[in-house]
């Protein structure tokens, strides 16, 4: 993809924070025709720039009250060890973010159970038992003090 000018980063900040403002309206905040803005929009969502749409939900209001971060280094680490993690991990909805790391831990994942209970299940069942883990570090997040609903673009 071509850089991206000041109209672009514009509407991306605009579509990050309001992601069912209407194509009108979109246009008319970025100075463009309805129909010059949404040929960009298509131009960013074709290029790969915009992956997506999606609404924040409260994890407490669907049933959701623990999160944590569990840090997994695995117990082997050629091809199929990783590629079994992988495919394992894939399967498991409490996951909702995995990140491969540099350091001593090789993966943290993001999760959300709805209770100590079931974290103690997920881990113990899966994440331990099935998933040819040799350790984990695990978090439970208090209180969340920031989650930016986007990413810091550059100013326009």
């Amino acid at each position: 993809m071509q850089s991206l000018d000041r109209t672009d980063l514009r509407l991306l900040a605009i579509l990050q924070a309001e992601g069912r403002i209407t194509q009108a309206e979109l246009a008319e905040r970025v100075n463009l025709s309805p129909s010059a803005c949404l040929r960009r929009v298509q131009r960013l969502e074709a290029a790969g720039v915009i992956v997506g749409y999606a609404a924040r939900i409260a994890p407490e209001a669907v049933g959701l009250g623990l999160q944590a971060f569990v840090r997994v280094q695995l117990a082997r680490h050629e091809g199929e060890a990783i590629a079994r993690f992988v495919e394992r991990l894939a399967g498991w909805d409490e996951v909702v973010a995995c990140h491969a790391l540099s350091g001593d831990m090789d993966y943290l994942l993001q999760v959300y159970v709805t209770d100590l209970a079931h974290f103690s299940r997920f881990l113990l069942d899966r994440l331990l038992n099935e998933a040819g883990v040799a350790d984990v570090n695990s978090s439970f997040v208090l209180r969340t003090v920031k989650c930016a609903p986007g990413l810091p673009l550059p100013p326009s």
